[in-house]
């Protein structure tokens, strides 16, 4: 096996089609294989029908050397003319062929970056319609901004169409404002599937797989999005993600709770993860705040501290350790999974780094999972009983 060769594009193909599975769920996997693959290959028959054309139109006023040797003037020469960024939300054609790899894009300077000026009112709104955006929680603060310069804004109209299923991926688009029905077609009726109301993101997948638009995206109202161009969104977004693959996917391999999910499943974990370090005796979480998300260690550990109560039941300011977490286990679930106030309080234990995941990534990601943390919690219930004596409701 040492000696055979992966043909090229196939990891990518079979990437896009794991995606397409994970979020549609077909009753049929090889049948829903069929259609998708045979998408794929007639957008690769339209591309080369569209390069032929364009090769034949240009062709049409070529002017060769031979027949004129006369140079000619400088304001005769030929000007790409200048396509704007926010036209019909800048569509692009045919790029579902391209195999984007990160590695390939390693030098910065190797692409113009592009920035779109803003008013600081604009710049205001566009940092409020980021602030809870998956994608962005991992970057450096130094990406982060230029993400939001590279960003344009997009004012929609009602019925005004974001995204067409089938169409490659053009622009990854932030919502500032509206509602926006999610349309998905299946024996040629659209269905309604779901919407965005005034918040939240979409167009990523089909920049991040290289597949077609997976659904139908249309505004129900006036509404104001953000996009941001596929070639900045690979610059920045895919070849952050690409790094932390490189570092995390070894060792969210070897987390206990995650064995039960796909590799896809995994990878996109990695992708939204954030790195958060904490020295000795600094507070990770405090009993009673709201929970806003899910911790892994990675390395160092960390004590989870109860307040005890009085005879009379009324707590005190004493904190009791109930359990110590190391390398590879998890904390901060049972808010999440409960939906009530952290039940405790954690402590780093020396230098301590852990991953974090926040709420949003949490439910849409690890619902594979809740069976096993629920189990643990029932665990973690019994040790609390054992050690301060008094029972609380866990349960929704």
């Amino acid at each position: 096996m040492s000696n055979t060769e992966i043909p090229s594009g196939l990891k990518e193909l079979l990437q896009g089609y794991t995606v397409e599975v994970l979020r549609r769920r077909p009753a049929n996997l090889v049948e829903f294989a069929v259609q998708h693959f045979t998408q794929i290959l007639e957008g690769q028959k339209n591309d080369l029908k569209n390069k032929k054309r364009s090769n034949r139109s240009s062709l049409k006023g070529v002017t060769f050397e031979t027949k004129s040797n006369k140079p000619k003037k400088e304001d005769e020469e030929e000007k790409e003319p200048v396509k704007s960024t926010t036209a019909k939300y800048n569509r692009r054609v045919s790029v579902c062929a391209e195999a984007y790899n990160p590695d390939d894009d390693e030098d910065d300077d190797a692409e113009p970056r592009v920035v779109h000026p803003k008013t600081d009112e604009q710049r205001h709104r566009l940092q409020d319609a980021c602030r809870d955006i998956l994608l962005f929680k991992t970057l450096e603060q130094e990406q982060f901004s230029e993400v939001l310069d590279g960003m344009f804004e997009v004012l929609v109209k009602p019925q005004d169409h974001i995204i067409d299923q089938g169409d490659d991926g053009d622009n990854f688009y932030v919502i500032e404002k509206g509602v926006y029905d999610i349309f998905v077609q299946k024996d040629r009726v659209s269905i309604c599937v779901g919407k965005y109301d005034n918040k939240g993101s979409f167009g990523e997948l089909a920049l991040m797989y290289n597949t077609p638009r997976a659904a139908t995206i249309t505004a129900t109202q006036e509404g104001a999005l953000w996009g941001l161009d596929r070639a900045t969104f690979h610059r920045l977004i895919l070849r952050n993600n690409a790094k932390k693959r490189r570092v995390y996917e070894a060792f969210i391999e070897c987390v206990p709770l995650l064995k039960s999910l796909e590799l896809a499943e995994r990878m996109q974990i990695v992708d939204v993860l954030g790195v958060r370090v904490f020295k000795d005796g600094e507070c990770v979480l405090m009993q009673g705040d709201e929970a806003d998300c899910f911790y892994i260690v990675e390395s160092g550990e960390v004590k989870i501290m109860i307040k005890s109560k009085t005879k009379a039941g009324q707590p005190d300011n004493t904190e009791v350790e109930v359990a110590r977490c190391s390398k590879g286990q998890y904390f901060g679930e049972l808010a999440l999974v409960t939906n009530k106030p952290r039940a405790a309080s954690v402590y780093a234990v020396g230098e301590t780094k852990c991953l974090v995941i926040d709420i949003q990534a949490f439910e849409r990601l690890l619902g594979p999972c809740m069976d096993i943390m629920k189990r643990n919690i029932s665990q973690y219930e019994e040790q609390r009983v054992a050690l301060l004596g008094s029972r609380v409701d866990l349960k929704h």
